[in-house]
């Protein structure tokens, strides 16, 4: 309640100065941006990602019309483009809830100006994932009744509580909801701010709805922290469990490169590793949209420059063990598989993930590259084309190649596979746009708590060090 208590101090106000704005500057930056006539360039972009979006929902349309023979899925690659994207996106939507949920747990004050941003990442990467998995059952309206939890005596149908299938079904719907919440709560002080600030009778009756009757006092500040804090901590595992039980898609089976323990630590450090990528990515682009400079400064690009670092280090650590258990192992089937990923038909996408995933962070290690928003803008693009290519590899060529040679097949996705997934892309940046538009990017709330406590933190330092000069004289 001290930081409440700095926030709504008059005289100290003035004093609170982040990368050269005050608070009211920082309320005044962000809400800007919801409050000011719509940009044309922003109409621009709705429509041709708005475009994009429709192309998508005709994609989807047509499959449902003529069934998932549409896309390249055939005998023996089951499991293609459609199973590679859903592990894709979930994965991006992994950043937003780490950076919310871990490192405020950590008390990680860097975390403030892109928490809001990462968390909406994550709800609309989450939902474009769902979208793979749903249309691959062909009947999405059936499959989407038995998959959800209702008593089995009153479906008479009998699911597989032992199949990794479900276990997605319960974790990534768990994801969404508790992500969903945890985003939510944060808004609540941001949305009174927008409503306080409202000019005309609709938003501010619209904001007045959403920010619950949000007051400021300090019993609401009370139960808004305690909600927030048990969010964090429903999360923080969460961020563990949701990409470890999408790795046992894979681990549980017996196929060879799927069976093995590696997967659920291998999927969440690269899917931390792709998700904070995309965060650099979008972050960078938004930033320069909107004069953000002196709230997302260099700062936090470079520390999450070093998670990916760290994260890609990790990756790579795994890739080479994934082939010196394929060799200890002396199964003569996983050696094959590891040799073919490397030197047979797909080699150039194993080559591929390796150079965009293993080469390109350890660039990361100079800070002059860490610290250089066009070379990290690329390097985090080239993250994610590595990262997809991984979920590419691990699918499609240990399914290519069979037993037995009258089994082996190539892959390759048709127009629909590439439409449908550029149309994910589409629904992703439209989300996005509406989201920047209409609600705070930055939760202003918490980067003003960051700044009273700062400044609570040196004046208590100051005053020890005058204490201290003062007995010395």
């Amino acid at each position: 309640m001290a930081d409440l208590a700095i926030r709504n101090d008059p005289q100290v106000r003035p004093q609170l100065v982040q990368g050269g704005l005050s608070l009211h500057d920082v309320t005044e930056k962000v809400s800007s941006i919801t409050e000011a006539r719509t940009p044309r360039q922003w109409y621009i972009a709705l429509a041709i990602t708005g475009l994009g979006t429709a192309m998508l929902l005709g994609c989807l349309g047509w499959l449902v019309w003529n069934g998932i023979g549409i896309w390249g899925n055939n005998q023996p690659v089951g499991w293609a483009w459609d199973i590679t994207n859903f592990v894709f996106w979930i994965g991006i939507g992994h950043a937003g809830t780490l950076i919310s949920a871990i490192l405020f747990l950590l008390r990680q004050k860097w975390r403030t100006s892109i928490n809001r941003f990462a968390e909406a990442m994550t709800l609309f990467a989450v939902l474009c994932a769902g979208i793979y998995p749903l249309f691959h059952t062909g009947r999405p309206w059936r499959a989407a009744y038995w998959l959800l939890p209702v008593p089995n005596t009153a479906l008479s149908v009998w699911p597989n509580f032992r199949s990794p299938l479900i276990w997605d079904v319960f974790a990534v719907s768990t994801y969404l909801t508790v992500s969903l919440l945890f985003w939510y709560v944060g808004l609540v002080p941001d949305l009174a701010t927008l409503r306080d600030r409202a000019k005309s009778i609709f938003r501010a009756r619209v904001f007045g709805i959403l920010c619950l009757g949000w007051r400021g006092s300090a019993r609401h500040w009370n139960h808004y922290e305690k909600a927030y804090m048990i969010l964090a901590g429903l999360s923080t595992p969460l961020v563990l469990s949701v990409h470890s039980v999408v790795s046992f898609d894979f681990a549980t089976s017996i196929l060879p490169g799927w069976h093995t323990t590696i997967f659920p630590p291998y999927f969440v450090a690269g899917a931390i590793f792709s998700g904070f990528a995309m965060v650099v990515t979008l972050m960078v682009v938004a930033r320069w949209i909107w004069g953000l400079e002196n709230l997302v400064t260099m700062k936090h690009f470079e520390n999450m420059n070093k998670v990916m670092l760290a994260t890609g280090t990790i990756v790579g650590y795994a890739y080479a063990t994934e082939f010196f258990i394929a060799w200890y192992s002396g199964n003569p089937y996983e050696r094959f598989t590891f040799m073919n990923r490397a030197f047979g038909p797909y080699a150039w996408a194993y080559w591929t993930m390796v150079s965009c995933n293993v080469l390109s962070p350890q660039l990361f290690w100079f800070k002059k590259i860490r610290t250089s928003i066009p070379a990290m803008f690329v390097i985090s693009i080239v993250i994610n084309i590595g990262m997809w290519f991984e979920r590419f590899v691990i699918i499609v060529t240990s399914l290519h190649r069979d037993y037995l040679p009258s089994s082996w097949g190539y892959f390759r996705p048709t127009i629909f596979d590439i439409l449908t997934f550029a149309g994910t892309f589409f629904l992703f940046l439209f989300l996005f746009v509406l989201f920047t538009r209409f609600l705070p990017m930055i939760a202003v709330a918490e980067v003003k708590g960051m700044m009273a406590h700062e400044h609570m933190h040196d004046e208590v330092h100051a005053g020890a060090g005058a204490a201290r000069v003062q007995e010395a004289h």
